[in-house]
């Protein structure tokens, strides 16, 4: 075929990207996490008390990253998305709130104030994100949160139904919505990457916390 006549590579859409971004970086992808130390053996329920503990330290308080994405969106897509997202958000934040407190302290583990001061760290980055002026770095964190928390929440689910609680319905936006709003902000390519920025970062945090569960738990281990 002549160069006139061959087919051109398709590009991938945003929304394409951040769903491989999570599933090739996210809490799914972690070595913690797939190789089962949060849902099987003698120690799953101490190391998921710890994950529980420091989900909370990054994801527990008001305002969140949504909450503080949503303060930038105008328009009328994203402002339906973002409000679905923020009240969906704060009944999760108060499903880890009564798990948290269900579960117990966190496991006695060596350095703990640096653990905690790492997280801390850690909240500070991601509201730097979620209140970012580069059009489009927010709501990729935003987005990339919600599609993280799926797997999150699984664990969350876990832990529940250990502490014989039932796990509420978990009413964040749903995957052809969230694509959607992706497709309809990324109007330019800046925008495009700067959602990809913000939801590489956001990602990046969450890659921190659980290594930082898997050092915790090989500590105790040990």
């Amino acid at each position: 075929m002549s160069p006139s006549t061959q087919p051109r590579p398709q590009t991938r859409g945003v929304a394409e990207m951040l769903d491989s971004l999570v599933a090739s970086d996210g809490t799914g992808a972690h070595p913690h996490v797939r190789a089962g130390s949060l849902s099987s053996g003698p120690d799953a329920m101490r190391n998921l008390a710890d994950a529980v503990h420091f989900l909370c330290l990054l994801h527990g308080r008001y305002p969140g990253v949504i909450d503080n994405a949503a303060r930038k969106a105008v328009d009328p897509a994203s402002r339906q998305w973002m409000d679905q997202a923020a009240e969906a958000f704060a009944q999760e934040r108060a499903f880890l709130s009564k798990i948290a407190a269900a579960v117990g302290p966190a496991p006695s583990t060596h350095g703990q104030d640096q653990c905690e001061a790492a997280v801390a760290a850690q909240r500070k980055a991601i509201d730097m994100l979620a209140e970012s002026d580069r059009h489009g770095c927010a709501v990729g964190a935003a987005i990339a949160l919600t599609l993280d928390w799926r797997t999150i929440r699984v664990l969350l689910d876990i832990s529940a139904q250990r502490l014989d609680m039932a796990p509420p319905r978990c009413n964040l936006p749903d995957l052809p919505g969230t694509a959607r709003l992706a497709a309809t902000i990324a109007e330019t390519p800046a925008v495009e990457r700067a959602m990809v920025f913000g939801a590489q970062q956001l990602i990046a945090q969450h890659s921190g916390l659980w290594d930082l569960m898997a050092v915790r738990a090989a500590s105790r281990h040990h």
